[in-house]
């Protein structure tokens, strides 16, 4: 019983030292974890269909700026990998739309990730803060789309 106890506070003592943000400004919150790129995107991916959404597409950033970097004379490539995964929520985007119709610049969500070169091994992933605006109504709307971010974000990390 003790060492079942010590393996799941190590375990809760690990998850909850990856869920630190590195930046947490006004138009982001930004973490850092060790991982597989590709490991951690699929977490990603799993914690948006926890809540119940569907990835509408994933933007592969670092791929175009690989692709375009020698047409444009820029040889030096930031990333290994960098990705965008957008996805939406009808119930969180109707109250957000509903209380003002601009609103819909918010949509869709995303969380990015990328690997740097200079830091194999290090992932990074994040998302836009929505800025809340506008009337109570479309603030309490655009907090609840950030509460979504962090609550997927925070569990594709404590994996």
């Amino acid at each position: 019983m003790k060492i079942l106890f010590l393996i799941l506070a190590l375990t809760v003592a690990t998850a909850s030292y990856a869920l630190e943000p590195i930046k947490d400004e006004v138009h982001q919150v930004l973490f850092k974890v060790d991982g597989d790129f590709n490991d951690v995107k699929e977490n990603v991916g799993l914690a948006i269909e926890n809540q119940g959404l569907v990835i509408n597409y994933t933007a592969t950033v670092g791929d175009m700026l690989e692709r375009t970097g020698n047409d444009l004379g820029l040889t030096d490539h930031t990333y290994m990998a960098a990705d965008v995964i957008e996805f939406c929520s009808a119930a969180l985007t109707r109250k957000m739309v509903a209380a003002d119709p601009s609103n819909l610049v918010f949509c869709p969500y995303g969380i990015h990730l990328y690997e740097l070169r200079k830091e194999p091994g290090v992932i990074y992933v994040g998302y836009k803060r929505p800025q809340l605006v506008g009337n109570d109504e479309s603030k309490a709307a655009l907090e609840s789309i950030e509460e979504l971010l962090s609550t997927i974000v925070n569990e594709a990390l404590a994996w």
